[in-house]
């Protein structure tokens, strides 16, 4: 069995389950609520930067056991299009299954996708997704999907894959995208950027997100996996797109000459 240990405890969240617990608590605050949903977006940087933000999104939709989990690939390791298909993820929480069904029928409708485990071993943007995800679900299963950059077309091929997988799953299943938005610009210039990128994700409009991401050079680190989750939350009848938090690093640090933007949404 292939084990994937945490690659960023104790650097971009807690290892102790124990600080974990009241830190992930803390960050979702006190009012959960239940809200179904297609998707969600939530960033992806240490929890002291960004943890406010993916809590405002967690804290209100319901988890569901089965999770596909799709995040940049930043280390350049493994495919492009990497599906963790068997194992399970060590985590502070202890430990979470590879939901391998789900994960081989995206496989099977994607000729592009491979199983790869190279790409996951140290890329952080899926694992501090885990622990939030945890926290509102003791049975998580997860589908780990990490992706290069890819082509439009390539994106609408594996995209209408994880819909068509859904669909024919016997359980609900949530696709959460991680991404952070507009990296090391000033204030202003990162909010002009993130709200022309937001706008799109809002229109749902995932080829309108590619050509907006590409022509303005906005520095989305994971606008791939978004645009992939458009196109599959509209398979899916996705109707709307929520913005439930918008925020940057400086808001943290008080320096806004070179910020990170963050940004969370749900779909349904």
């Amino acid at each position: 069995m292939i084990v994937r240990k945490p690659a960023v405890a104790n650097q971009f969240y807690p290892g102790d389950p124990t600080r974990l617990h009241y830190e992930v608590g803390q960050l979702m605050g006190a009012s959960l609520r239940d809200e179904d949903a297609i998707a969600v977006v939530a960033p992806h940087a240490g929890y002291i930067y960004s943890g406010h933000v993916a809590g405002a999104v967690y804290s209100r939709v319901s988890i569901p056991k089965y999770c596909i989990i799709l995040g940049p690939n930043h280390t350049g390791f493994g495919a492009e299009i990497s599906i963790m298909n068997g194992g399970l993820w060590q985590m502070p929480f202890g430990d979470v299954p590879i939901a391998k069904g789900l994960a081989d029928l995206i496989l099977g409708y994607c000729p592009s996708a491979e199983a790869d485990y190279e790409a996951h071993i140290y890329e952080h943007s899926l694992e501090v997704q885990v622990p939030f995800l945890q926290y509102r679900q003791k049975a998580l299963e997860i589908v780990p999907i990490c992706l290069s950059r890819l082509s439009f077309e390539e994106c609408t091929s594996l995209g209408h894959a994880i819909g068509k997988a859904i669909s024919q799953w016997e359980s609900r299943v949530l696709i959460v995208t991680s991404t952070d938005m507009t990296h090391y610009e000033s204030q202003d210039s990162a909010k002009a950027k993130d709200s022309m990128a937001i706008e799109r994700v809002e229109a749902l409009d995932p080829k309108g997100l590619y050509d907006t991401v590409v022509v303005n050079r906005i520095t989305m680190c994971g606008f791939i996996p978004t645009v992939v989750m458009l196109v599959a939350a509209l398979d899916l009848g996705a109707r709307r797109a929520q913005l439930i938090r918008y925020a940057t690093s400086g808001d943290i640090t008080g320096d806004y000459r070179q910020v990170v933007g963050y940004a969370a949404f749900i779909i349904d």
